[in-house]
């Protein structure tokens, strides 16, 4: 005869088998939708604009990005990003792609501060020029493998700064990135939650952005998604562009190394 005890048991053993047979089919089911729209990317209509808008003469100086240096040379934007962060010799700083990006506009077009950041993230009606330029200089790098350096002291220093930020528990619910990104097996709701400390987690998410949301309808940077993590942390909201943003991301950019790049790619 069977006991209750032994009910419960097989009805708990039942509801965890369950759950991770419904958890599993969720993840291959969303896994199934995007290798269905992979190849119809609307992200290639960003890119072909960010290609026009790298050569077009634009700002007070009339003239294009093309001569914008990455850390390969003036113009040089194949295998840049996989690199990014890194070190600037001319403005003694490490800076991530949309940082550089900025510097460019402002020291080569003649653009100021402000009109440089002007509409960093697109939405309904209002297009970005930057996440347009930023989907045509990462796709430049599609293929190549992530190897982001922290050979110079700053770089370093940047990385550290990165791995504080990513621990720091703070806001209204005591968040930080970590409670999110630091164990395997998390999500919300149907949305696995990449663990950051794994390399392979961390070589999965951080080589897919930026990406094309299509909950959003717009391409989406590596920027825009972090800051977007703050606000759900209920963090005060990041400057664009800002050193504390380029310091998680070199964090997140030297845990990916050895991935392959693979964006922008495509995210519900």
């Amino acid at each position: 005869m069977i006991n209750r005890r032994t009910l419960v048991l097989s009805a708990g053993l039942l509801a965890t088998t369950g759950t991770a047979l419904a958890q599993t089919s969720a993840t291959d089911e969303i896994a199934k939708y995007r290798q269905m729209l992979a190849d119809g990317n609307p992200a290639e209509l960003w890119e072909m604009r960010g290609e026009e808008l790298w050569k077009t003469k634009a700002g007070p100086n009339k003239v294009s990005l093309e001569q914008c240096d990455f850390g390969k040379g003036p113009g040089v934007l194949k295998g840049a990003y996989t690199e990014l962060p890194r070190y600037f010799k001319d403005v003694n700083k490490v800076m991530d792609l949309e940082q550089r990006l900025v510097h460019c506009r402002i020291t080569l077009q003649g653009l100021s501060p402000a009109e440089a950041v002007k509409t960093p993230f697109g939405a309904a009606g209002k297009k970005s020029d930057i996440e347009a330029l930023v989907s045509y200089i990462t796709a430049e790098s599609r293929g190549m493998k992530m190897a982001v350096s922290t050979d110079h002291p700053l770089e370093r220093r940047a990385y550290e700064t990165g791995r504080q930020l990513f621990f720091y528990r703070g806001g209204s619910h005591d968040f930080a990135c970590a409670t999110c990104h630091s164990a395997d097996g998390q999500r919300i709701r149907l949305q696995e939650l990449p663990n950051i400390l794994n390399p392979a987690n961390a070589q999965a998410a951080y080589t897919t952005w930026p990406a094309y949301r299509v909950s959003q309808g717009e391409v989406r940077t590596m920027q825009h998604r972090l800051t977007d993590c703050f606000r759900q942390q209920r963090f005060p909201e990041p400057l664009y562009s800002s050193d504390a943003l380029t310091a998680v991301t070199m964090f997140l950019a030297k845990n990916a190394n050895g991935g392959v790049y693979a964006g922008p790619a495509l995210k519900r």
